[in-house]
């Protein structure tokens, strides 16, 4: 079984998550954030991880928190449900197109966290949630999943298009580095015998 449950309770946040690596990307999300949860339900259903996150945040501070803490806890149960990381492809990449904007995502499920980051907004905000915030998770997925991830915008004008467009991205990107390799068995794909 390729899944993994994760509960981090913090004086800031409550969380609990769940992820299925084998999943259809059904997505169970509530952070009382609602154009987070929509990104979230959006890197279930494109990673095709089936993605259950339940968070209780210290909202009335701001967002900063709830968002953060959820993407340590998404780190920390793919890390946990990917194991040595047997037989599977390791890499992932995915250029995707959403409408005026172009993001590309690259990673790698080396255990070894990096965060390559070229993606401006042209928005503080969209509606409420503050658009820095979008980095501040990818960056606590990164460092807590063991990802070495680069997300870049190659274009785009629209603040919600471009932030939709990097969950996309990433998801497919995972979808990719997560599938078992039916030539790889159950080796590790490193040439160093373990990641």
């Amino acid at each position: 079984m390729r899944s993994a449950s994760i509960t981090r309770k913090t004086n800031e946040t409550d969380i609990t998550v769940m992820v299925d690596l084998d999943g259809t990307g059904t997505a169970e999300i509530q952070t009382g954030v609602g154009f987070f949860d929509h990104m979230l339900d959006q890197l279930a259903r494109h990673s095709l991880i089936d993605m259950h996150v339940r968070t209780k945040g210290d909202l009335h501070i701001d967002d900063h928190h709830t968002v953060e803490d959820t993407g340590i806890a998404i780190g920390q149960a793919l890390r946990q449900a990917l194991g040595e990381k047997r037989g599977i492809y390791r890499y992932g990449q995915c250029a995707l197109p959403m409408d005026d904007t172009l993001v590309t995502a690259a990673l790698d499920l080396s255990g070894r966290p990096w965060l390559g980051w070229n993606l401006p907004m042209t928005a503080e905000k969209i509606g409420t949630f503050d658009t820095e915030l979008v980095r501040e998770f990818f960056q606590a997925l990164s460092t807590h999943g063991g990802i070495t991830l680069h997300v870049d915008l190659a274009r785009g004008v629209n603040s919600h298009h471009i932030a939709e467009a990097a969950f996309k991205a990433v998801a497919r990107a995972l979808r990719e580095a997560v599938e078992p390799d039916p030539r790889k068995g159950q080796a590790i794909p490193s040439t160093k015998g373990t990641l």
